[in-house]
């Protein structure tokens, strides 16, 4: 029974590692046993993260902008110098963006998707060959993207971008996963309110209402985030591929508003 939630052994990596909802998975991740990469477009707070989860075990930056396909190019090919395979890979490098409708031009569009969707399709794209490499019969590599609960409800708030950037993760998540079978599994996480740099102008604002809508009457925690990340990376997961699981509380599931 304990192996069959280990990922001890395995090499994972994480985009958008060095701060909230990736920092919670990475940490998770090495806790667990796992070699760990990393990756920020922020070399600096990269490197930071790296330092301090290796305390716990073995945790590697690698800094990159994954908001073009060369960036994620260059991010692949410097990670294959480095491992001949790759178990895990979880994308969760993102950004948000938020306007009243009038406002909302093509930056608001372009910087969003430019990362959200397409980082996810480059970075995937890429790493296919290592990820085929770490690939066994009965246990296959892993795609992690992190979609939100905005991609499957509307949001309060006017972030166009984000929302539409989401929902386009999900359903990318099940093309790939019907693409990539039998060898690599595609899941996707739907994280609700969770503290981070990106939801902190929206716990601040509307943190006592997102409290007392949701079922679960709490905003995530880190252990919540790192859970799921362990179970999708375990050998318990091994048949599961295409799946979009909200971890929100229930609010976008049987919540209120």
């Amino acid at each position: 029974m304990p192996d069959l939630f280990s990922i001890a052994g395995k090499t994972a990596l994480v985009t958008g590692g060095s701060r909230g909802i990736g920092r919670m998975i990475a940490e998770g991740y090495v806790s667990a046993g796992a070699k760990v990469y990393v990756s920020s477009r922020k070399a600096d707070a990269c490197r930071q993260t790296a330092e301090e989860l290796s305390a716990k075990g073995t945790c590697i930056a690698l800094p990159a902008d994954l908001s073009t396909e060369a960036g994620c190019r260059t991010m692949s090919e410097q990670l294959a110098q480095a491992e001949t395979q790759l178990h895990v890979l979880v994308n969760n490098a993102g950004n948000t963006w938020g306007a009243p409708l009038a406002e909302f031009d093509d930056a608001a569009w372009d910087r969003v998707l430019s990362l959200n969707v397409k980082g996810v399709f480059h970075t995937t794209k890429f790493l296919l060959p290592l990820l085929e490499a770490a690939a066994g019969d009965d246990d296959p590599a892993r795609v992690i993207n992190i979609g939100s609960i905005d991609g499957i409800h509307v949001p309060v708030l006017e972030t166009y971008s984000y929302a539409a950037s989401k929902a386009a993760v999900h359903q990318l998540t099940r093309h790939l996963a019907r693409r990539l079978a039998p060898r690599i599994t595609v899941n996707a996480v739907a994280p609700g309110p969770f503290e981070s740099k990106m939801m902190a102008a929206t716990l601040e604002a509307f943190g006592e209402q997102i409290v007392s809508s949701a079922p679960m009457r709490r905003i995530g925690r880190p252990d919540d985030m790192a859970g799921i990340a362990i179970f999708l990376a375990s050998p318990a997961a091994s048949y599961i591929t295409g799946a979009i699981i909200p971890v929100d509380g229930g609010i976008a599931t049987v919540g209120t508003r």
